[in-house]
């Protein structure tokens, strides 16, 4: 730390006029401390003369009072009331002048003051109170001169920081150089920082449950200041980090319990306020970003970016020649039970943009490039990634994006709020084949609301649906009218539950036994059932080309239902 920063310690975070400090003063060489020595640490803020009785009034924190002691002629109780007056008020001391008004102190004061560790100083002469009021006033108004010089260099240096760059580590970096002491950066939007960088592990996870527990569980601490007392004699002080409204941060110092507080607090406002400015400038940068990357997503989905080149430098990727890169494009789509559609429609909207910071940070997380847009409770997703080598397959794309999925619908901290769909097409080497990629992925998504696939993710894994999927609607629900169409009207009339029991009955491959089990049912009921479905269906639904046609009717009716 440089001299200059050094002389910035002092100013604005350890300069306090304590009473050992003004009898160290040349006015104070006469002067004796007769009782109170435990109190010697007192903080002096302003210097008082007062000779009436009743002082309470006129007396605030930390005063230092002088007096002729014309109080010590009054009757025993009534000299403890003024010493207990000026106890309660938290006066920093008593200086008693002899030779004008009184000759010696009362033991009984002496005795309250030594019991209190309330300095109480005597003036063996007669003494000037005006150059005592100077002296003391004249340190205590430079000092307060030097100290507002030093915040406003220090704001300047801040103001040059926020205006250079958006890097909320070099606000940081200057509080800690200003103040020595471990700075704590919490914050709602991003990941928490800590100056020094190499705070131990458990004590960063100390000071992060305890502001957990005190300022993120109300909205109201969010909205203040706070001391918070930890270990060791410690103490965490945080000012908030409010941006049109809200309580993005909190940026903290970890102190000496004992250490002076006033000069900090006002670096932490300082610093609050500079940072509050840095992260509106970040807001307003990223939600540009964001409009560029809804556009680039929405070009993609229409089709209308045919350059690699063009799609890869508004993604801020390199270009075709320097990087072979996978691309896939993907949907997540938030889906509620039966009577939460109905739920607030900004509890909707904060739940979507929960799980937009969640994504974007695991994403992040797992390196992968990303564009994110939202639209209603659905998250379109484009990533990519280089090419580790010549022998990298799509396989390790998809298993790292399986992993992101899966803490997305299994968090950490419990159960999701609500159910989460998600689907991705086909892995591509080219970003203007991504438009394929979304279509795929909503194809997947289609599949899996439907009975049929749960658990389908790619949609190289839902098997034969994507040609199902390929067939048009109309031509499809003829195929299953074609093939189905006696038997569903048969089950409608007379629910004998026959479409099901044929469905297992395929699956189980023509065994009897194992279609019974799987149904619950007796084995003469599935006869029975069985005899109906050859009625229906005719002698050959089971050979193997009129087979084939019932299983893709089967599965293709939870498609179009």
């Amino acid at each position: 730390m440089s001299p200059s920063n050094l002389r910035d310690v002092t100013a604005l975070g350890g300069f306090t006029l304590s009473i050992r400090d003004v009898l160290e003063r040349p006015v104070f060489q006469r002067a004796r401390l007769i009782a109170g020595m435990g109190g010697t640490d007192r903080k002096v803020g302003w210097v008082h003369i007062l000779e009436i009785a009743n002082v309470a009034p006129y007396v605030t924190k930390n005063d230092l009072i002088l007096t002729t002691g014309l109080w010590l002629r009054h009757y025993e109780q009534e000299r403890l009331s003024y010493m207990q007056q000026l106890i309660r008020q938290e006066a920093a001391g008593l200086c008693v002048e002899f030779g004008t008004s009184i000759e010696n102190i009362p033991s009984e004061v002496i005795e309250l003051a030594d019991a209190s560790d309330f300095p109480l100083i005597v003036f063996e002469q007669p003494v000037r109170f005006v150059e005592i009021t100077q002296d003391i006033h004249g340190l205590l108004i430079n000092q307060q001169h030097q100290m507002l010089k030093d915040l406003e260099a220090y704001s300047r240096r801040l103001q040059q920081i926020t205006l250079q760059s958006t890097d909320v580590n070099a606000i940081l970096h200057v509080l800690y150089e200003y103040t020595g002491q471990q700075v704590v950066y919490h914050s709602t939007v991003d990941t928490n920082k800590f100056m020094p960088r190499n705070i131990s592990a458990a004590a960063a996870e100390e000071i992060t449950a305890l502001y957990r527990g005190q300022v993120q569980g109300s909205e109201a601490a969010q909205q203040e200041a706070g001391q918070f007392m930890l270990p060791k004699e410690r103490l965490l002080l945080t000012q908030p980090v409010i941006c049109l409204g809200q309580t993005l941060a909190h940026v903290g110092l970890v102190i000496p319990s004992q250490q002076a507080r006033d000069r900090i607090t006002l670096l932490l406002d300082y610093t609050a306020k500079s940072l509050a400015s840095l992260l509106l400038r970040m807001l307003f940068l990223e939600e540009k970003m964001l409009r560029d990357q809804n556009q680039l997503i929405q070009d993609i989905l229409n089709h209308q970016i045919e350059d690699e080149e063009e799609a890869r430098v508004r993604m801020g990727l390199r270009p075709p020649k320097q990087a072979e890169m996978w691309f896939v494009g993907g949907m997540m789509e938030t889906e509620y039970g039966p009577g939460e559609g109905d739920l607030d429609r900004d509890k909707m909207e904060s739940d979507q943009q929960d799980l937009l910071v969640r994504l974007r940070a695991l994403l992040k997380r797992h390196a992968l490039h990303n564009l994110l847009m939202q639209k209603g409770r659905r998250i379109y997703i484009l990533c990519a990634r280089d090419k580790a080598s010549k022998d990298d397959t799509p396989l390790s794309l998809q298993q790292t994006i399986r992993k992101i999925v899966d803490r997305m619908q299994h968090p950490a901290s419990g159960a999701p709020v609500h159910r989460l769909r998600v689907g991705f097409g086909l892995i591509r080497t080219r970003m203007t084949d991504i438009h394929r990629s979304f279509k795929e992925a909503e194809q997947v998504l289609e599949v899996t609301r439907s009975a049929a696939v749960r658990e389908g993710l790619f949609y190289d894994q839902i098997g034969v649906y994507r040609l199902l999927k390929a067939i048009p609607a109309e031509t499809l629900e003829s195929f299953i009218r074609d093939q189905l169409g006696a038997l569903m009207a048969y089950d409608q009339e007379h629910h004998l539950h026959l479409l099901p029991t044929l469905d297992m009955y395929l699956k189980c491959m023509g065994s009897k036994n194992d279609t019974a089990k799987a149904l619950y049912i007796h084995r003469q009921t599935l006869y029975n059932r069985l005899d109906k479905l050859e009625e229906i269906l005719g002698e050959d639904y089971l050979e193997p080309s009129r087979r084939i046609c019932l299983e893709m009717a089967l599965l293709a009716l939870p498609l179009i239902t």
